[in-house]
Order: C-alpha cells, then sequence, then structure tokens
C-alpha cells in the first residue's frame, strides 16, 4: 500500500506561481510513475502531466506545457509540481497518482493509476 499526501496548493493571483509537493509512503517510490491530474467543479478529472520511475520521461498536457514543471526526489520518495504564469482556468483541485511497475509508456488516464492523494485546492483569481 502507498499513501500519498499533497501540499503545496493555495490561492495565487494570475501569472503567479505555486509549487506543488506529492510526499509518498513506502521505500518501492522509485517503482513508480507518478501524475498528477486536477478536478474543477462541474468538470471531469484531467490529466495535468507524468513522469517516468527515473524521472527520465515526462508528458505534459497541452493546456500545461511550457508552464508547469515536474520533477521527483525518488531519495525522498516526492514528486513536485512546479506551475508558472497560473491562469484562473488551472483553478482545480489537484491530485497525485502512482502507478506500480516501471513502464515504457506514460499514462494519462486515472483508472490506470493504483494510488491516489487526497487533492490540494489550487485557486488562481484574474
Amino acid at each position: 500500500q502507498v499513501q500519498l499526501v499533497e501540499s503545496g496548493g493555495g490561492l495565487v493571483q494570475a501569472g503567479g506561481s505555486l509549487r506543488l509537493s506529492c510526499a509518498t509512503s513506502g521505500r518501492t517510490f522509485s517503482s513508480y510513475a507518478m501524475g498528477w491530474f486536477r478536478q474543477a467543479p462541474g468538470k471531469e478529472r484531467e490529466f495535468v502531466v507524468a513522469i517516468s520511475w527515473s524521472g527520465g520521461r515526462t508528458y505534459y498536457a497541452d493546456s500545461v506545457k511550457g508552464r508547469f514543471t515536474i520533477s521527483r526526489n525518488n531519495a525522498k520518495s516526492t514528486v513536485y509540481l512546479q506551475m508558472n504564469s497560473l491562469k484562473p482556468e488551472d483553478t482545480a483541485v489537484y491530485s497525485c497518482a502512482a502507478r506500480s511497475g516501471r513502464d515504457l509508456r506514460l499514462r494519462i488516464l486515472p483508472r490506470e493509476y493504483d494510488y491516489w492523494g487526497q487533492g490540494t485546492q489550487v485557486t488562481v483569481s484574474s
């Protein structure tokens, strides 16, 4: 069992930045691919970005490409999401997710992930 705990959300003005963290339990963090998803009120959960178990590969949704950066520190069992140039449409609950196994292909569907955090609220004011 893997537990994920997100932090770093908050209220920020448009154009500002936030850095989200997702701390995980367990000693097998380095064998999990990680992803960030978000869900705005009344909308379905949306893929944001994924990173491979080694950190060597990433895949971004077009809506955040060039503004968001994912990274991971396997020694700290933590994945990060640096969000710059935030827009009001980025407002959502952001959740991290873990997928076991060292896949060659990064996954973008929520059902392809095994473990989820509780989420952290990001609100971007205009």
